[in-house]
Formats: C-alpha cells, structure tokens, sequence
C-alpha cells in the first residue's frame, strides 16, 4: 500500500471537502478526515449510496483538491479507526452528527490510498 506524504495528509487535513470520482462515474464532493495517516470518507446514506458503492466495485478512481488530481484506491468495509468520529466532530462541527456519525455512514467508511 501506497502512504501519503506529509505535505499530502496536511493539505487533505485542512481542506473542507474533496471531490471524490470512482471508475469512470461522476465525481461527488465529500468531506473527509484524516485520523493515524488515513484518509477516510463516509457515505451519510450508507452502503446503498451510489459513489459508494461504485467505490466498492470499482476499487480505485481519483481524488481532486485544490485543482490537483490523485489516482487512488478505496478500501471499503473497513474498520473505522479509533478517533475518527472525533475527527469528523472536529473538522465539521454538529453537522457531522447527521451527516457522518449514523451507524448508516459508519456501515459506509472508506479509506482512500494514494494508488501505487
């Protein structure tokens, strides 16, 4: 697995949102928290959503912020890190609790990778 440098995991960390584009589908604006090294996002209406399930099938796509685009890979079905409820909490205020803390969107957390 490919990591993320630390230039990368800081301007991932102060950005407010992504756009997150799996295979060939359309991209989707996301908020997404950095917690360990890790870059995670959560589908608020869980597993059924489309990106993520494109995410899911596709395992890999793009990531574009500040105009610059990264080839990823998306790992879904993960574990959620320790923390990174806190993180969303920190980073988006209580919109997180309707938008990311459901056992829905937790059910739909994905780690996204740089691609190798």
């Amino acid at each position: 697995m490919t990591t993320w440098t630390p230039e990368d995991l800081a301007r991932l960390a102060e950005s407010y949102s992504l756009v997150l584009t799996a295979g060939d589908g359309p991209g989707v604006e996301i908020g997404m928290a950095v917690v360990d090294g890790g870059v995670y996002v959560r589908a608020y209406r869980g597993v059924r959503s489309r990106w993520y399930r494109a995410a899911r099938d596709h395992g890999h796509g793009r990531i574009e912020l500040g105009g610059v685009t990264r080839a990823v890979s998306f790992t879904t079905g993960v574990e959620p890190p320790g923390g990174l409820d806190a993180a969303f909490a920190g980073k988006y205020g209580p919109v997180s609790d309707a938008l990311v803390a459901s056992p829905e969107a937790r059910a739909a957390t994905v780690r996204i990778d740089p691609a190798a």
